[in-house]
């Protein structure tokens, strides 16, 4: 059933880590003691505008109007409390205390509505992005031609935005065609060009005799609507029913893997081309690269977020060095190694979207 454009957006749970906690329990056992202090040092002196601090610190972990509210009110009660036992101070100064608490208690209730009511729409227009992403990249079939295919896109940690990988592999009349690319930004605007990029190579693919000519009329459409500042790096494949090699054309993106055996070979460009959006800036052409591509062999493609990934020193993840150590020939089961790998390698999060596919020739 569809959802009501006036339905909320669930806002997550408030995670806050582990040093964050600490410091908030400190802040409670200080205004703690503070109260006990207050309690055994005479009728003479007050520590009540301390309590102001208690609906700050309701505020900081709570995603509900009701965490400083009740807070407030805890804090109002202490005031009245320490103003029966320190008689001995003015009045006007246990007035003044319970009216700042009211009013520290009334902003931070305001801000807790006012963040989460924005958390909720960040979640809403994070949970469109994520649905218009899932409805474009269709994961291909296990089969396609000579060819086994697996793909794996992994979103990046919960505070990075929706990402621009896109991918997608087709049968034509000219042999299997794939396209894995990677759109500069982020969000509902990088969705959106990737839909573009993808609605343009379904048609290109199946009609462009040659590959390069398909990265030709991505880079046109792309420059057309992106008016220069949209680009997309790229790299297309063409493999053909039968033979033994392949035709890569790579648009700025790193560059895939070939794993024959034991051996993994990096394939890098002959000459370096400028990313889908950019050819006309350069004056070049994209070229084809023909590739040898035997039965058995596997194609390994990724986006910069995989390579990217860095561990607790900072160093990158180094894809082909991994996947040479990796027994698995199933592109599936490689993937998934790949993958695990990865988590391992970055302690379990991303700061980029990732996407991984893989060929492996059959015939």
């Amino acid at each position: 059933m569809a959802r009501s454009p006036h339905t909320r957006t669930a806002v997550p749970p408030l995670a806050l880590p582990r040093g964050a906690l600490c410091f908030l329990a400190l802040a409670y056992l200080l205004i703690a003691g503070c109260v006990v202090l207050d309690l055994t040092s005479g009728p003479g002196t007050t520590l009540a505008p301390v309590l102001a601090a208690l609906p700050v610190l309701a505020g900081a972990h709570s995603r509900r109007a009701r965490g400083p509210l009740a807070a407030g009110a805890l804090a109002i009660g202490l005031v009245f409390a320490l103003a029966a036992a320190n008689h001995g101070v003015p009045a006007l100064v246990h007035v003044a205390s319970a009216i700042t608490v009211l009013a520290v208690t009334f902003t931070s209730t305001g801000a807790v509505v006012l963040i989460t009511g924005r958390e909720r729409e960040l979640a809403r227009v994070r949970g469109v992005a994520e649905a218009a992403q899932s409805a474009l990249l269709r994961p291909p079939p296990p089969r396609i031609g000579p060819l086994r295919v697996a793909v794996r896109y992994v979103a990046a940690e919960a505070q990075a935005r929706i990402g621009g990988d896109l991918y997608e592999v087709v049968p034509t009349d000219h042999g299997v065609r794939m396209l894995l690319g990677d759109v500069r930004g982020k969000g509902l605007a990088a969705v959106e060009t990737a839909a573009d990029v993808l609605g343009v190579f379904r048609d290109a693919a199946r009609s462009e005799p040659g590959l390069e000519a398909v990265a030709t009329r991505l880079d046109s459409a792309l420059a057309r609507s992106g008016g220069g500042e949209d680009f997309v790096t790229a790299v297309l494949l063409a493999v053909p029913e039968e033979g033994d090699g392949a035709v890569l054309v790579n648009c700025g993106h790193p560059a895939p893997l070939l794993r024959r055996h034991a051996a993994v070979t990096e394939l890098t460009p002959e000459v370096p081309a400028p990313p889908l959006g950019l050819l006309a800036l350069t004056g070049d052409r994209y070229r084809p690269q023909t590739v040898p591509f035997h039965r058995g062999d596997l194609l390994l493609f990724c986006t910069d977020g995989v390579i990217e990934a860095r561990d607790r020193r900072g160093r990158f993840y180094p894809l082909a060095e991994r996947v040479r150590e990796m027994p698995e020939q199933d592109p599936d089961d490689l993937l998934d190694r790949v993958l695990a790998d990865l988590r391992s390698w970055s302690g379990g999060g991303l700061g980029d979207d990732a996407a991984l596919l893989a060929l492996r020739r059959t015939r």
